[in-house]
């Protein structure tokens, strides 16, 4: 099954890179043969699924700016099919559409998508101040989520019969 991690985010922005920290870490700990392709972006919507053509899978990695109520570096794994259509809060165009929203159209216009998506997301807090350094509860989850994408590399994904990802979220923490 042809797969591609994307580390997501912007690793000048503090927290907001540590997609890009665990993607570097997922491509050392796979081998030089892995039929994996790794990459690290700095978009969404219709650009990110631009880069999914062609995979039968992805596991995207990225970080999540939760509230003050949530632990700052804990590590969220579920399918993009649970997440909400987010957008920048404003009205939606092609710059801003959801990735469930651009996966929808892109497969519309016959482009070939994967059905399959992980999603693996780190809480932040931290995501506007500029620096290229994680905060140490973030840094601290780099390892234990690049293990995590690395495991779920290794498990078969779970389809349901219309070939839809039906595994639920999960919080390792």
């Amino acid at each position: 099954m042809k797969t591609l991690v994307v580390g997501l985010g912007n690793p000048i922005l503090g927290d907001y890179g540590v997609g890009w920290k665990i993607a570097e870490e997922v491509k050392k700990q796979l081998p030089q043969d892995s039929a994996v392709d790794v990459v690290c972006l700095s978009l969404g919507g219709v650009g990110l699924m631009e880069h999914l053509i062609n995979y039968q899978r992805a596991i995207l990695v990225d970080a999540f700016p939760w509230s003050e109520s949530e632990t700052s570096g804990s590590i969220l794994i579920m399918k993009l099919s649970d997440l909400p259509h987010y957008t920048a809060f404003h009205t939606p165009g092609t710059h801003d559409t959801p990735l469930q929203n651009a996966l929808e159209a892109g497969r519309a216009m016959g482009a070939s998508l994967p059905e399959i998506v992980d999603v693996v997301g780190i809480a932040t807090h931290r995501i506007q101040d500029f620096s290229e350094q994680l905060s140490p509860p973030v840094a601290e989850a780099v390892s234990f989520a690049a293990r995590i994408v690395v495991d779920l590399l290794k498990q078969p994904p779970q389809p349901n019969i219309d070939g839809r990802d039906t595994n639920k979220p999960q919080n390792p923490r």
